[in-house]
């Protein structure tokens, strides 16, 4: 089957980018486009693309939702001993991407990742959801196969007697949260005629201040 997008366009009119008005740290114009989509209630704004690559020099791309903005970067909840983060383990660097259509603006965030305070991840994991924590026990090894959703479904009831409602349910070993580092920050705004404003802030480890530059589209 073959499918030809070729026709379809659209022209991007929502807003405008102007490197000589942002402000000094892109935490504080991503605050800022955040809000934003969280006002025009944009579907889980937080939710982001995760982009890694491990040893077998083979990209992976997955949804996964930021839980915490930092000074530094993104904070996301995974299992450490799915594929992403054999990922991180074999090459601890990656890219987030947050596209919100309604707003025509994109954020790509990249740096180096590393695990946050397992006592941090503890606390997150006691807040989420009581059958979220059961799922969490159920998916080990996360992207490992099962023979049949049927399996799956019978672990689940096994850990929801095991765990019943209000109990507590122990944060596993294998699950908590990774901090990506921000090392470059692009912000993207859709334009008419294909001009688009893209606008990225850069440092490496030395340096304490960002610097910003515009980017052709």
């Amino acid at each position: 089957m073959s499918l030809d997008f070729t026709e379809q366009r659209l022209s991007y009119e929502k807003g405008s980018l102007e490197q000589q008005s942002v402000p000094q740290s892109p935490f504080v114009l991503f605050g800022q486009w955040m809000q934003d989509a969280i006002e025009q209630q944009v579907p889980e704004p937080y939710a982001m693309s995760l982009a890694t690559c491990g040893a077998d020099n083979k990209p992976s791309v997955r949804i996964v939702l930021m839980r915490e903005l930092t000074e530094s970067g993104v904070v996301f909840y995974t299992n450490y001993e799915s594929a992403k983060g054999q990922d991180i383990a074999d090459n601890p660097q990656a890219e987030v991407l947050f596209f919100w259509h309604a707003l025509e603006r994109q954020i790509r965030i990249s740096g180096h990742i590393h695990k946050i305070d397992a006592q941090k991840s503890a606390a997150y994991f006691q807040k989420r959801p009581h059958d979220s924590q059961v799922g969490a026990w159920v998916s080990q090894p996360q992207s490992g196969e099962v023979d049949n959703r049927e399996v799956m479904e019978a672990r689940f009831e096994a850990l929801q007697h095991q765990y019943p409602e209000g109990s507590a349910v122990p944060t596993p070993e294998f699950w908590g949260g990774y901090e990506l580092c921000a090392e470059r920050v692009e912000f993207w705004q859709g334009r008419a005629n294909r001009m688009h404003d893209r606008i990225v802030y850069t440092k490496d480890n030395a340096q304490t201040d960002w610097h910003t530059a515009r980017l052709l589209p």
